[in-house]
């Protein structure tokens, strides 16, 4: 019998250390080779650890949410005899499993009610990184939680039902005006900790200021909704997404400065030629901007599909790093729960960003009629060290010019 230390591998890109998001295993578990050890996060993107060994967990070198430096001991295991131990390396990183996929597939019919979920081959219950996650920030043990998905996979609506369950049978009904002292310690880690890094400092970096733009998106809306009725059974269903992003591709040519990351250690404004298009994204984990690469290159099915597609990875926890860095613009949405014009934050160290907000049927003067018209703002954001505020409003003016002339979007 000998023992094995696993360090933290060399994530590559400069990276230095990564934060603890989940352990797979507990001291004293029997682990087999290739097994899933823990998730580790850097950046935004989620990153498995697996055993290059098989033997029993020891001892785990750090805790949920703490910040393990490259090369250090993550966790050490007492290997099996025959294993070969000693000529096997640190365990290299891997992307999450292709298997994660299944959060965000259709579930199957929900079992008979069992009193704990399909467990894995190696005793504990099946779950993406993000399913996990959530579990432990809610205190919910994975174990009395009943699986939904394929092979007994826990879904984040069997977290929901959980909740439920658990709440209408030990919480007792309070009276409407109860006084109410309780209160809820939530460690913020993993990737919201991140996403709060990331927010915090390009508010204290950055000189926002925001620019908001009515648009009338009457015809943009009839136009969507007939190529829906057209297609809709053939292709991905069109948002108002792909039309807004060609409406950027179209008028960053003009404005150069806007389309463009700044480096402010060093004070160089970077053109790019490329439109990496970042879509901001809501996920159980907090929000990620995933990037449509090359959007200039894309027509709008191309850009509709890789849309949903790179939204369902950020949802699921697929989304690799690449899928995840990179952007040169980010446009941002809340859809129907838009508001009236908001104040997004850039994402740094990108220089613009541009929200949309809620389209609302209201009258509208037009000449001496008064009609009914759908309308909308942009909220859109810059940074006012390289972006003029003349310059923002011309861009934003261009994007405009083609939601309310959609033709536009088609004409080179």
């Amino acid at each position: 019998m000998g023992t094995h230390a696993i360090k933290v591998p060399d994530l590559g890109e400069g990276i230095a250390e990564v934060e603890l998001v989940a352990w797979r295993v507990q001291p004293g578990d029997a682990v087999a080779e290739d097994q899933v050890l823990a998730d580790v996060m850097t950046d935004k993107a989620t990153v498995e650890i697996p055993s290059p060994v098989a033997g029993r967990v020891l001892a785990l070198g750090g805790e949920v949410g703490q910040q393990i430096a490259v090369g250090a001991e993550l966790i050490r295991i007492d290997v099996e005899a025959g294993s070969g131990a000693e000529a096997v390396p640190a365990a290299p990183a891997r992307a999450p499993a292709p298997a994660s996929a299944a959060a965000m597939a259709t579930p199957a019919p929900a079992p008979a009610p069992a009193e704990h979920a399909l467990p894995s081959a190696a005793g504990k219950p099946l779950a993406a990184p993000a399913v996990r996650h959530r579990a432990t920030a809610l205190g919910i043990d994975l174990q009395q939680v009943p699986g939904g998905g394929p092979d007994g996979r826990i879904l984040h609506e069997d977290l929901d039902a959980w909740l439920v369950r658990k709440q209408g049978t030990h919480a007792p009904s309070l009276p409407r005006y109860a006084e109410r002292n309780d209160e809820e310690a939530v460690p913020v880690t993993g990737v919201r900790r991140r996403i709060a890094q990331r927010m915090q400092d390009a508010m204290r970096r950055i000189p926002h200021f925001t620019y908001v733009e009515e648009v009338d998106v009457t015809e943009l809306e009839l136009l969507r909704a007939q190529i829906n009725e057209r297609w809709g059974g053939e292709r991905a269903h069109l948002t108002l997404l792909p039309l807004l992003v060609r409406a950027v591709v179209l008028a960053v040519p003009r404005f150069p400065q806007i389309n463009a990351r700044f480096d402010d250690e060093v004070g160089v404004l970077t053109r790019h030629g490329a439109v990496h298009v970042g879509i901001a994204t809501q996920t159980a984990a907090g929000l990620m901007v995933p990037v449509l690469r090359h959007a200039e290159a894309r027509d709008l099915w191309s850009s509709a599909t890789e849309i949903v597609r790179l939204a369902e990875a950020a949802r699921a926890g697929r989304a690799t790093r690449d899928e995840l860095s990179g952007s040169t613009i980010t446009v941002t949405s809340l859809g129907a729960l838009g508001g009236i014009a908001s104040t997004p934050i850039i994402n740094a160290p990108e220089v613009a960003i541009v929200g949309v907000n809620r389209i609302v049927q209201r009258p509208v003067m037009q000449g001496s009629a008064v009609v009914a018209r759908r309308m909308m703002n942009l909220s859109s954001s810059f940074d006012h060290r390289v972006v003029d505020g003349q310059l923002a409003a011309e861009f934003v003016q261009a994007v405009r010019a083609s939601l309310e002339c959609p033709a536009l979007l088609f004409v080179e």
